[in-house]
C-alpha cells in the first residue's frame, strides 16, 4: 500500500501545525549552525542538537499519528486489511530508525 497520495489528506489545521513545528525546527538547525560557526561550547551545542532531535520527532509522531489514525483506518474500511498491517509497521521501524 505505498501510495503517492495520502488516502486521507490531512487538513488546513493539521497541516499548518506540521509546518509551524518544521520551522522552528529549521529556526533551530540554523541557530546551531551558528553556535558551530562562533565555535561554541562543544555540550552547549549537543543540548541544541538533542533539541532539535526531539522537536523533529515530535512532528515524525504527529505524521504517524495522522497516518494511523486516518490513512490505516481508511484503507482497513476499503478492505485492504493485509497490506494495511505491512504498511503501517513498516512506517514505524522506519521511523524508529531515527
Amino acid at each position: 500500500m505505498v501510495q503517492d497520495q495520502p488516502l486521507v489528506p490531512r487538513n488546513q489545521e493539521e497541516t499548518k501545525l506540521i509546518l509551524n513545528r518544521l520551522r522552528r525546527v529549521e529556526g533551530q538547525i540554523r541557530g546551531i549552525q551558528q553556535m558551530v560557526e562562533e565555535d561554541r561550547y562543544c555540550t552547549d551545542i549537543l543540548v541544541q542538537i538533542s533539541a532539535a532531535n526531539s522537536a523533529l520527532k515530535k512532528v515524525g509522531l504527529q505524521v504517524l499519528e495522522h497516518h494511523t489514525a486516518h490513512c490505516v483506518v481508511k484503507a482497513a474500511e476499503d478492505g485492504d486489511n493485509g497490506e494495511v498491517m505491512d504498511d503501517l509497521i513498516s512506517a514505524i521501524r522506519q521511523f524508529s530508525k531515527s
